[in-house]
């Protein structure tokens, strides 16, 4: 999961099918990618289960339907957002401490 999120344009896809479920086209909107490449990017996250599709038509749309998926997205946006702004989140506490 985290080598296929390490590429900053698959997290944001992520983040963005975490906010809500979005089709090709709109994701290339949202993130501000090319079609082929946010396909191919689809693809991968796909074959790794980290989203999920449905045909409507002849639209693919594609969600993400794990709620721990969601979690890990969501504390990784705040980790990254509070290094962005310079404060420091909370660090976990080492094991044995």
């Amino acid at each position: 999961m985290f080598g296929l999120l390490a590429s900053p344009p698959r997290l944001h896809l992520v983040w963005a099918l975490a906010q809500g479920e979005s089709d090709v086209s709109g994701l290339a909107e949202r993130v501000g990618g090319a079609l082929p490449a946010i396909s191919q990017h689809l693809s991968k996250l796909k074959l790794a289960g980290l989203v999920r599709s449905r045909r409507e038509g002849r639209r693919v749309v594609y969600f993400v339907d794990d709620p721990e998926t969601v979690a890990v997205m969501r504390t990784l946006v705040v980790q990254l957002t509070a290094r962005g702004e310079g404060t420091a989140p909370a660090r976990p506490r080492r094991l044995g401490a």
